[in-house]
C-alpha cells in the first residue's frame, strides 16, 4: 500500500477507527493488536490496544495476543483485518448463530481459509494457538485442523453481506480508492 493501512482516511474517520466502530456495534469488548511500537490513530477509551509478543510471526500470534487481553468471561472472539471497511456487523452475527458446539467458525472461499473473518471459542482455540506457535507452524489453516472446526460458506454469509465486503481487504492504492468511489468518499481530482 506503501503506507499504514490503520492510517487511510476513509471519511471523516481513520481506516481502524473505522473497523473499530464498524466490530464494537455488536461486540462487548474490542482489543485491537499492533505490533511492537506501531503508533496507531486515536480509539475510543473502552478499546484495549495491546502489542504483538513477538513481532513477525504472522496473524496466529497477533490472534493469540488478542485472546490473551481478553476478560477470562469472553467466549467467542471475532477476528478482523485493519483494512476491511466494507465489514458488516451483522456477519459477526451470522457466526455466532452458526459456531453451534465448534471452537472456530471461518468462512472458506476461493480454496482458502479466512482466519481474520472467522469467530473464535476463546477457551479451546486459545491452547491450540500456543502449542502452534510452540511448534512455529504459523499458518492460520493450521488452527482448523487442530480444533473442532465448522466451515462455512459464503452462501451462508450472503443473507448478511450479499457482496462479501466483509472479506474484502484492500492491499494496493488502486483498491483503496476503488473503496473510497464505492462509498461515496472519492475526492475528484
Amino acid at each position: 500500500m506503501g503506507q499504514a493501512k490503520a492510517w487511510l482516511d476513509f471519511g471523516p474517520e481513520k481506516m481502524l477507527q473505522r473497523v473499530v466502530r464498524l466490530a464494537s456495534s455488536v461486540a462487548t469488548q474490542v482489543v485491537v493488536v499492533g505490533a511492537p511500537g506501531q503508533e496507531l490513530p486515536d480509539l475510543p477509551t473502552e478499546v484495549l490496544v495491546v502489542r504483538d509478543a513477538v513481532e513477525g510471526r504472522g496473524p496466529l500470534q497477533g490472534l493469540l495476543a488478542g485472546l490473551v487481553a481478553l476478560p477470562d468471561s469472553t467466549e467467542l472472539a471475532y477476528a478482523t483485518a485493519t483494512d476491511v471497511p466494507f465489514l458488516a456487523p451483522a456477519w459477526i452475527a451470522r457466526l455466532r448463530e452458526l459456531i453451534g458446539d465448534a471452537d472456530l467458525a471461518i468462512p472458506y472461499t476461493d480454496g482458502f481459509y479466512q482466519p481474520l473473518a472467522a469467530l473464535y471459542r476463546r477457551r479451546c482455540v486459545r491452547p491450540a494457538i500456543e502449542g502452534l506457535l510452540a511448534s512455529d507452524r504459523l499458518r492460520p489453516a493450521f488452527l482448523a485442523d487442530a480444533v473442532k472446526t465448522r466451515v462455512v460458506t459464503v452462501e451462508e454469509l450472503r443473507s448478511v453481506d450479499a457482496a462479501l465486503g466483509t472479506l474484502r481487504n484492500l492491499n494496493t492504492p488502486a483498491e483503496y480508492h476503488e473503496a473510497l468511489r464505492e462509498a461515496g468518499l472519492a475526492v475528484s481530482p
